[in-house]
């Protein structure tokens, strides 16, 4: 016990200051006071030690967190970007906060003069302030922030017109399948569905695209099977080929590449920094972060793509309002902070399931192992706060996500991103507009259970999800238990 104290990480460990007491009133109880005053020295000039590295790393500017990486002396991180961003600063009463422009019009100099802001379809104080520093977290020009994360989605279909075609990840978001199949599809788009994860991704984009395709659409980590994207590749590919010139002049162009970056933020992945045209952010999840707004972005770093973004937003008036830029704008302050515990909880909750008993396979890009997670951690800061897994039964499964929910720990719902812990079978709800043909020519597995890892305490989610897995059925021998 003694030996096994002594290697404890005490410097950052929440427990270990309660795990060295027991050690050292063990130790003195049993006539071992000598040992006990050294544990005790070695605990305190370890955790000065850890003091000093983390003063000399910040004397330095070099990295303190998850999301911060080595930058120039004096230069700010994002979390600090994020947290000290003032667009109020020439609000004549000092505002601490951004002022919530909660009108739907602005009165004009005169008949024959504009101000800056005229109606707020076209434009909003506090829905600029929210763009500005969206933009700025995802490297883009320009960002334009819609109703909803599909609006978002539906303006970047906008770069495709009648006779063109999309390819599509075949592991997407349902919405994003419902809307090129059922949607798009009446505008005379055509749409392809491409497995465009692991090292084959890029080539298998390359042999699916023709001179009439103007878009790629892809996540990555893909939702919910986790696979990973190699973005960088799979930009030069649609740059090299396709034709879109709906934007610009109206030369001719590769195709653009759309990157959904929800499940990761700009925090983890930068896709345009990638070679990406546009990213796409449910702001619904992360950003805004307690289950109460609905948001959308989409961040182009190229003027012109940009411009024809704003062009959609207005034409089709699908801003966000400006209440909820408000409540995003808040939001977005401790963004980084409920990530960065949420990641954490996330890899401890995944290091528990790959090693039960009742779950057959785990998929998250932080487990070592983790299927092409050096493409990924190419890519990416960390691997962000979902994780799935199957348990082989679509019944267990079932019973495992009741049991959780029950708890009160967990909540059933279609979403992630939440400062709670959420819990669902994506097969039932978030992909359930897929159809079962569909789900079966891709082998979508009815069984798999998505977790949205809160900032709880990660032992607490540990013990539900354990004690769920415990007392579910056991999956009987035989047949494959799917679903479908």
């Amino acid at each position: 016990a003694v030996i096994k104290a002594q290697e404890l990480p005490v410097d950052f460990d929440p427990m270990a200051s309660d795990l060295r007491s027991l050690v050292t009133d063990f130790l003195e109880k049993n006539g071992l006071r000598e040992t006990s005053k050294t544990l005790q020295a070695e605990s305190r000039g370890r955790a000065l030690a850890a003091d000093c590295d983390l003063a000399r790393a910040l004397a330095s500017g070099g990295p303190t967190s998850v999301f911060d990486q080595p930058r120039p002396a004096g230069a700010l991180s994002e979390e600090t970007e994020v947290v000290a961003y003032n667009p109020a600063k020439g609000d004549p009463h000092g505002a601490a906060a951004m002022p919530l422009y909660q009108t739907a019009t602005f009165a004009q100099p005169s008949a024959t003069e504009f101000g800056a802001y005229d109606y707020t379809r076209s434009g909003n104080p506090t829905r600029d302030a929210a763009q500005k520093i969206l933009a700025q977290l995802d490297g883009g020009c320009a960002a334009y922030c819609y109703s909803t994360g599909m609006a978002a989605i539906m303006a970047v279909t906008r770069f495709a017109k009648a006779g063109q075609e999309i390819i599509l990840s075949d592991d997407s978001y349902g919405g994003t399948y419902r809307l090129l199949a059922q949607v798009a599809s009446n505008q005379g788009i055509t749409t392809k569905y491409v497995a465009m994860d692991g090292p084959e991704g890029p080539s298998r984009l390359l042999a699916a695209m023709t001179p009439r395709t103007a878009l790629v659409m892809v996540e990555s980590p893909t939702n919910p099977m986790m696979r990973i994207c190699d973005l960088r590749a799979l930009a030069r590919v649609a740059h090299s080929r396709g034709q879109n010139q709906i934007v610009g002049s109206g030369k001719p162009r590769g195709a653009l590449l759309s990157v959904d970056n929800t499940l990761m933020t700009g925090l983890l992945i930068k896709p345009l920094e990638l070679g990406a045209d546009l990213c796409v952010t449910s702001c619904t999840k992360f950003a805004c972060g307690h289950s109460d707004t609905m948001a959308g972005v989409v961040a182009a770093k190229d003027p012109e793509v940009a411009k024809h973004l704003y062009f959609i937003q207005n034409a089709e008036g699908t801003g966000l309002a400006p209440f909820d830029c408000w409540l995003l704008l808040r939001g977005l302050k401790t963004m980084p902070l409920r990530l960065e515990r949420g990641q954490a909880n996330a890899l401890k909750v995944a290091r528990m399931l790959e090693a039960h008993p009742r779950v057959q396979e785990v998929y998250y890009a932080g487990l070592e192992g983790s299927k092409d997670k050096a493409m990924h951690d190419a890519q990416a800061k960390g691997a962000g706060v979902v994780v799935c897994f199957r348990t082989g039964s679509y019944a267990t499964s079932t019973a495992v996500a009741s049991a959780c929910a029950n708890t009160g720990l967990f909540k059933i719902t279609v979403s992630f991103g939440s400062v709670n812990s959420l819990i669902s079978l994506p097969g039932d709800m978030s992909h359930a507009s897929i159809p079962d043909e569909v789900k079966n020519e891709r082998e979508f597995p009815a069984d798999i259970i998505r977790l949205s890892i809160g900032i709880e305490s990660a032992s607490d989610l540990i013990n539900v999800l354990s004690t769920a897995l415990h007392n579910s059925p056991p999956v009987a021998a035989g047949p494959s238990q799917a679903k479908l």
